[in-house]
């Protein structure tokens, strides 16, 4: 039952919720939830589930990408009205590659207040215990599912000084890694599996390391990519040519541009495309 001396002030609530521990909800949610007038739900059976754990009896009504145009100026409406409505996902913290930006945008546009109430997310979560270097970071949400669209993004992204965060799909995931090999150069990542759930693992090494162990077995589950950023010391063209130039004795153009990329960091397609233009002068 709602109490009254715990009335939040009126306003929409960003409410983080557990990615897979039921423990990970922090009191003041939970709180606020049970003194709201509505919790809007990613899936209403999701949350129902969530309430149930915690004797959580507000109302709740759906609110996802398929009906949020049509009811958006309904909950508008009640917000206005001085109403206390929390905006939760199936799993983490709302708006991070889940629905919710634009209610938000238009509470804002409206005077609303917005609270957020902080809480699980899977990208902080796996950051925190990786190991990469995290005073700063980019997070780049999913890759595109189109090649095209897939290399342009990672061309894009190759020359941040930042560890990189990605999500992505158990079945794109060997696909992901190597397609991050080739364009953004051997790089050390990290595979975040499960956060906080019974199957949560974590695997660490070279981006063509990782790929082929998921692409020999294969795993299921919500997945968090961190790759660190490119080496601190840039590899000119003088030291990949001399590199190379050695390589190519004892080597095929593909074998040395392998063994380029995982030795000086740079992107194998770089490295093939040099090694290439090296053998047809030599």
């Amino acid at each position: 039952m709602r109490n009254p001396s715990l009335r939040p002030e009126p306003g929409l609530y960003v409410t983080a919720t557990p990615i897979g521990n039921l423990g990970d909800m922090t009191y003041r949610a939970v709180e606020i939830m049970k003194s709201a007038d509505l919790i809007l739900c990613e899936d209403t059976r999701q949350t129902a589930k969530l309430c149930a754990a915690y004797g959580i009896e507000t109302r709740r009504a759906p609110y996802h990408e398929h009906n949020a145009k049509k009811v958006r100026p309904g909950i508008l409406k009640q917000l206005n009205e001085g109403s206390v409505i929390c905006l939760v996902s199936d799993a983490g913290t709302p708006l991070v590659s889940d629905p919710g930006y634009k209610l938000v945008r238009e509470a804002r546009d409206h005077g609303i207040n917005v609270f957020p109430l902080p809480g699980a997310s899977a990208v902080i979560a796996a950051l925190s215990a990786a190991g990469a270097p995290s005073d700063q970071f980019y997070f780049a949400g999913f890759l595109p599912a189109k090649l095209g669209a897939r290399t342009a993004m990672l061309n894009s992204l190759k020359s941040l000084r930042a560890t990189l965060i990605f999500y992505e799909t158990a079945p794109r995931l060997p696909a992901a890694l190597s397609g991050m090999a080739e364009l953004l150069g051997e790089r050390t990542a990290v595979v975040a599996r499960e956060i906080t759930k019974l199957h949560e693992s974590f695997a660490e090494g070279r981006l063509s390391e990782l790929a082929e162990q998921f692409a020999a077995t294969p795993v299921k589950g919500e997945i968090v990519i961190i790759v660190h950023p490119p080496q601190d010391s840039r590899t000119d063209e003088a030291d990949l040519d001399a590199f190379l130039i050695d390589a190519l004795k004892s080597m095929h153009v593909r074998e040395a541009a392998t063994e380029a990329a995982q030795a000086l960091g740079v992107s194998r397609k770089e490295a093939y495309n040099r090694a290439l233009a090296l053998k047809g002068n030599g």
